[in-house]
């Protein structure tokens, strides 16, 4: 991993955004191995941020005591909750963890330093998952709707759905989704494209999710594939996609 403190501005604040719902089981692993040591080596300022949908397991305690700050949004929906965290974080540049302990955090300082260095708007993640972290039929879900966005946009875009990115929070007002829901992914990756941003695609091990998976394959994915013709029909005829 290479690191050049020099590049980074030491004032900069990086907030580190979390959703979760009843994660008892993986946030404690999810925040504990955020590497704080390192990113404070390289200049950065660093917060957590957890917003919680009113969990019952005690997610929001355990949060807490490992310092993070924790938002409570009471509406349902994935996208929704990373909206109310995105109007809440004081940081110059964002990044996105599920809070189930599938995505790296120790990969952090590497997504950075490639923003940074390259001058990037945002870096998102190709999930390369490791045995058993994934369905097949998930697998071939993710790869047939990413396969459309690059069909009907003409962008490279190789995991639609992964939901790790590291973002600067002034590209937002440009970029910020209009779903509440899972599509809320495949919609920033989609806007950052076609709003001319500079971004990246970084490949990261995923990991099998700790707790009861959430994601209802048919419905999820229905609704992904479904929006990813509301957003060409916005963009191609005129209307006001953003």
């Amino acid at each position: 991993m290479s690191l050049d403190p020099a590049k980074c501005d030491k004032k900069t604040l990086i907030s580190i955004v979390i959703p979760t719902l009843n994660e008892a089981e993986g946030i404690k692993r999810v925040i504990t191995n955020i590497p704080m040591g390192t990113l404070k080596k390289m200049g950065f300022e660093v917060e957590i941020v957890v917003v919680d949908g009113c969990s019952t397991d005690g997610t929001d305690k355990i949060a807490k005591e490992l310092g993070a700050r924790v938002i409570y949004e009471p509406r349902k929906g994935y996208g929704r909750a990373y909206k109310t965290g995105f109007k809440e974080v004081k940081g110059d540049i964002i990044v996105t963890l599920d809070g189930d302990a599938s995505y790296p955090p120790q990969y952090i300082p590497l997504l950075i330093d490639l923003l940074v260095k390259n001058d990037l708007d945002a870096v998102f993640t190709q999930r390369i998952p490791k045995p058993g972290a994934m369905s097949v039929i998930n697998a071939f879900g993710n790869r047939l709707l990413s396969t459309f966005i690059r069909l009907l946009f003409h962008i490279n875009i190789k995991d639609s759905q992964s939901g790790m990115w590291v973002i600067r929070k002034s590209v937002l007002r440009d970029v910020m989704p209009r779903s509440d829901g899972m599509e809320f992914s495949e919609e920033i990756k989609i806007k950052t494209h076609l709003c001319g941003k500079r971004v990246c695609e970084f490949p990261v091990p995923y990991m099998k999710r700790i707790g009861k998976e959430k994601l209802k394959r048919l419905r999820d994915g229905l609704r992904n594939f479904l929006y990813i013709f509301v957003i060409f029909a916005r963009s191609r005829f005129g209307r006001k996609f953003y």
